[in-house]
């Protein structure tokens, strides 16, 4: 097994005694003799590529114990809300990219099977296109990241990497896209992000944590034809607001009433709940606090809850217990938190076959919290974790600003340029948790890692569309139910 907490070199020393009593061990520090003991990266790199090479990467393994892909939909739907099964399935059966949205679980499954080089990350864990956007830091400036980790968890950097390759490849065909601008947008997808860990591994730590801003990104990964693209989303997210939400989704109460605001109810997204259930939400809250930086509990404390929801959320997440919080401040001004189930991480039953083990996180509200923070350069600045009737749930701002590209509705000639960003965000992501050096040594300054991993995409969007061509075959005959266009 790999340990996870012993993978980049210097952390291996961690515990271990000081070989220079001038230089005293401090925990969570790496330890280095003043003498520049220790294996250095690129030697690392070497023998990694002996072990693993990179032309390894090119083909994926599927096991003959494969679950059969509608199985697999049903199996992930266990526990959820039994009612909203059906519009999972049927938001996942509108396209194959669509399909891949949905089935991190069973990707996992197949990339267990694919060689890793053992060096850990930080994963998303759902790192598809379509979960890279828009969102507002503290000072409501936008900020381009990663927007989604429900599913991250510390594994093998290179799964990312082959879902989000594979979901360019996809992305592209549904926009119309060649065979071989398909196969080009997952190939630079990869060499951005092998171009972006070395621009990192160059650096001096600190300078690399906080490197290529956002505003670097689009000359960075020469991506000038998104441009248009990236403006008009800009736009959209400045105006995606609590206090947007909130007046389209609330009304006044009368003075009988109690005043304020309550959501009204658009059925199937949005419904009012029973009362309890909706108190025990709220009382959710007080644990919440806790778990927030104390520097903002000034700021939560000059809210008070009015009401609370049932909203429905993404396709991976549809059947998921999500909640929409609404407050109002002194004046009536809204701000709506999403209280959201954790589940654990679909993951996390196929890293032991990949060789990682990984520690109990002990509430998965938690996980996903630390593991958001670890990723992204800034994060919402209200995030944390709670417990609901004994269902561990994350908290955050909803609509804090967000936008995102939808790769579906690319042109042709963008998703190349869409990619070699997601590529270089992705970099910048894992390169907070994994020595940047270990994994540019590994991926070397050729192309042949960007060749293997492009291969790779295209046999495995392949595997997805006919998943997706059977799920389609399990609706029409009423195998599994779907409720189309929700």
């Amino acid at each position: 097994m790999v340990d996870t907490q012993a993978v980049v070199p210097g952390q291996r020393d961690r515990d271990a005694a000081p070989a220079d009593a001038r230089v005293p061990h401090v925990p969570g520090f790496a330890h280095r003799a003043v003498t520049g003991a220790g294996t250095a990266p690129k030697e690392w790199a070497k023998e990694l590529r002996e072990r693993v090479p990179r032309s390894a990467h090119r083909r994926p393994a599927l096991a003959a114990d494969r679950p059969d892909a509608v199985r697999a939909v049903e199996e992930s739907s266990r526990d959820r809300v039994p009612e909203l099964a059906p519009i999972r399935v049927g938001r996942m059966a509108a396209s194959p990219f669509a399909f891949l949205r949905g089935s991190a679980g069973l990707m996992a499954h197949d990339l267990a099977d694919t060689p890793v080089t053992g060096i850990a990350a930080q994963l998303c864990g759902d790192a598809h296109a379509a979960n890279f956007g828009l969102y507002g830091d503290a000072r409501g400036r936008l900020v381009m990241d990663l927007n989604d980790f429900d599913e991250t968890v510390v594994g093998p950097w290179e799964w990312d990497l082959k879902r989000l390759a594979t979901s360019l490849v996809l992305a592209g065909r549904e926009v119309g896209a060649s065979e071989e601008e398909c196969r080009a947008a997952a190939f630079d997808t990869v060499g951005a992000y092998r171009r972006t860990m070395r621009l990192l591994a160059r650096m001096p730590a600190l300078d690399a944590w906080n490197a290529i801003a956002d505003e670097e990104l689009v000359s960075h990964t020469d991506a000038r034809d998104l441009l248009g693209t990236l403006e008009r989303v800009s736009a959209k997210a400045r105006n995606n607001t609590s206090a947007r939400f909130a007046a389209r989704s609330t009304e006044a109460l009368t003075d009988a009433e109690g005043g304020g605001r309550r959501f009204t109810a658009a059925p199937p997204v949005l419904r009012r709940i029973p009362d309890a259930e909706a108190a025990a939400v709220a009382s959710s809250l007080g644990p919440y606090l806790e778990t927030v930086s104390e520097d903002r509990l000034p700021l939560l404390a000059r809210y008070a809850v009015h009401d609370v929801a049932f909203r429905v959320v993404g396709t991976g997440s549809v059947g998921t217990r999500s909640y929409v919080v609404l407050l109002l401040d002194h004046r009536g001004e809204p701000l709506v938190l999403q209280v959201k189930e954790a589940r654990p991480s679909a993951l996390l039953p196929h890293l032991p076959a990949a060789g990682f083990t990984v520690p109990d996180p002990g509430h998965e509200g938690r996980r996903v919290v630390l593991g958001q923070k670890r990723m992204q350069v800034v994060s919402d600045i209200l995030l944390g974790w709670t417990t609901v009737e004994g269902r561990p749930f994350q908290v955050r701002q909803f609509r804090n600003r967000k936008g995102s590209v939808d790769p579906a509705a690319l042109t042709t000639d963008q998703v190349d340029d869409y990619g070699r960003m997601t590529g270089a965000l992705l970099a910048r992501a894992h390169a907070h948790s994994a020595d940047p050096r270990l994994i540019a040594g590994y991926c070397g300054k050729n192309e042949e890692f960007d060749d293997a991993v492009a291969t790779f995409a295209v046999s495995y969007a392949d595997r997805t569309t006919a998943d997706h061509a059977d799920l389609l075959t399990a609706v029409r005959t009423g195998r599994i139910a779907a409720e189309l266009g929700v």
